[in-house]
């Protein structure tokens, strides 16, 4: 896909997780690698009306090179990118269910949305919390370096998930999915939960040649 047929992409996944409830606002932000550089949404911006032209383009410092401001939070874009080779998108959004989780006291700093579905390990796999910082503090960027190599989403105390993947496309089912897990982490909680096991999880991984 050319540069002109991502901005585009990036704008229709933006309206669609707009229309969906899952970005309020002008809260989250999406971005997709190029060549020499990459794509993000501005800062400020709904991402249901995002314009293809106005997104910012920064090249491999996080330099703009044309465009709007970028979002305050292109930092955290760059440190996940640096880390994951393979990662070509980013979503960060504050959707409902994901951000509750985000809140909770008690929380698996290691995992903290346990193993509840076969397309949650698949999609997704173990979701670390990475400790509170406030919106675009800088040092949130060394949080994110020591997970993100090993980690395909990270989830941000009292904020929302940030989540990567080879295409945007697979990183917008990737964030849906989360999305609807921590649902129903949050509709389960007192409720005896049979998450999958260690043997379960090591088939699907197996099965479906899944990476960190």
């Amino acid at each position: 896909m050319n540069e002109s047929a991502l901005r585009e992409h990036i704008c229709e996944c933006g309206r669609s997780l707009h229309d969906r409830g899952l970005a309020t606002g002008s809260s989250g932000n999406i971005s997709v690698r190029l060549a020499d550089g990459w794509l993000l949404t501005p800062t400020n911006a709904s991402l249901g009306r995002l314009d293809p032209a106005r997104l910012s383009k920064l090249d491999r410092e996080g330099n703009l090179v044309s465009g709007d401001p970028p979002s305050k939070e292109a930092f955290l874009h760059r440190a996940v990118y640096a880390e994951r080779t393979a990662a070509n998108a980013i979503i960060h959004l504050h959707s409902t269910h994901a951000a509750a989780v985000s809140c909770m006291a008690g929380l698996d700093a290691c995992d903290c949305i346990p193993p509840l579905t076969a397309y949650f390990v698949m999609k997704v796999g173990r979701l670390p919390l990475i400790p509170y910082h406030r919106p675009g503090d800088p040092a949130l960027a060394d949080a994110v370096r020591g997970l993100a190599a090993r980690h395909r989403a990270l989830l941000l105390a009292n904020h929302g998930p940030v989540v990567s993947g080879a295409d945007l496309d697979s990183t917008l089912y990737a964030a849906e999915e989360l999305e609807e897990t921590a649902k129903l982490f949050l509709l389960l909680r007192g409720a005896p939960t049979r998450p999958l096991d260690a043997a379960q999880i090591a088939e699907l991984t197996a099965a479906f040649k899944l990476e960190p």
